[in-house]
């Protein structure tokens, strides 16, 4: 395992983080707990959950883990939750008040079993809620020692910018989470820069692409079976009908099929040790069902790709920007040298 700091902070953390989404709903808690024997015995640090994972269950899973451990294992372990959507059937309990957010923190720390979060994370903005109402509540959390840092999810550019200007001389905002790819390469062009800008250390979640980047999904065969799109092919923003349309998916991965046969290793590596080259990338979340998946995936840190893979994978993966303003005819207000 590699360790690095979390943003502009002194936190270490390490370079891949053990994300929970499937804890309880996918991945029951025997595996789970396994997972984070694996995880941990490997020298991660970093445990990512929410709130809203398995309607609380991926936190009572790791809170029921924690206890059993010894007290210097347990603190080893860098926890992250996040709060902002509902967990029950009232939908209007959501959002970024004041009084939802430290109800939901409450509600996190009772699951967990602890009396702070390392790193408590808004996992969305609010349209509803005034920002300074938010953060005011994070300075306070982190004030009174419930959370140590906190961090944003899902916030676009703009709204990263405004959140930093924020909690500026307040509370350490030291990280932001967004979906990350080869597949979901668009928020190279404001959110990464916003966070490199404002100190915010990248950690990027399905880093795999729902399992796009595996390799287990082929053209015109519509997935089937255990795997997350054969259960549902039009789950989300990763839904087989929407991906498979684009050309650009299949030229991507096949650049990834090509760098994994030379190496002889996954795709699923080489598609992990593309995001590690990445500037502003600070841990990786990884989402596993099983312990294999997890394995193989925490051996993407021994693989250094060279230049000319990287820009194999570049340019197989660019998402084609218009040319203005994030394009070749915006460059020129982009960069500036000294000649």
């Amino acid at each position: 395992m590699k360790y690095t700091t979390l943003g502009r902070s002194g936190a270490v953390v390490s370079a891949h983080a053990l994300g929970t989404m499937t804890f309880g709903a996918e991945t029951p808690p025997g595996t789970a707990h396994r997972q984070l024997d694996v995880f941990t015995e490997a020298g991660g640090t970093f445990v990512e959950t929410a709130d809203v994972y398995a309607g609380g269950e991926s936190e009572r899973i790791i809170g029921d883990w924690l206890a059993k451990k010894p007290a210097g294992q347990r603190d080893r372990v860098f926890l992250a939750s996040k709060g902002r959507f509902p967990v029950g059937v009232e939908p209007r309990d959501s959002g970024l008040s004041r009084r939802h957010l430290s109800r939901a923190l409450d509600a996190s720390l009772r699951r967990l079993g602890r009396d702070h979060i390392d790193l408590y994370q808004v996992h969305a903005w609010d349209p509803l809620t005034p920002l300074e109402e938010s953060m005011g509540f994070l300075e306070d959390a982190v004030r009174s020692g419930r959370i140590s840092y906190a961090g944003l999810s899902n916030f676009t550019g703009w709204q990263i910018a405004l959140a930093a200007s924020t909690a500026k001389g307040r509370f350490p905002l030291i990280s932001m989470q967004p979906q990350y790819n080869l597949l979901v390469r668009e928020v190279e062009w404001e959110i990464v820069p916003a966070c490199r800008a404002t100190g915010l250390g990248v950690l990027p979640w399905s880093p795999l692409g729902g399992g796009w980047l595996t390799g287990k999904y082929r053209r015109d065969e519509r997935p089937t079976g255990a795997t997350r799109l054969g259960e549902d092919p039009n789950r989300g923003v990763e839904a087989y009908d929407l991906r498979s349309a684009e050309e650009r998916t299949w030229r991507t991965l096949a650049a990834v099929e090509a760098v994994a046969a030379q190496r002889g290793v996954s795709m699923s590596r080489v598609a992990l040790a593309w995001l590690h080259t990445r500037p502003g990338v600070a841990s990786i979340v990884l989402g596993a069902r099983t312990v294999e998946q997890l394995q193989d995936n925490l051996g993407a840190i021994e693989v250094a790709l060279g230049d000319d893979e990287i820009a194999l994978l570049d340019a197989a993966s660019d998402p084609g920007a218009a040319p203005y303003p994030y394009g070749a005819a915006g460059l020129e207000q982009r960069s500036r040298t000294v000649d």
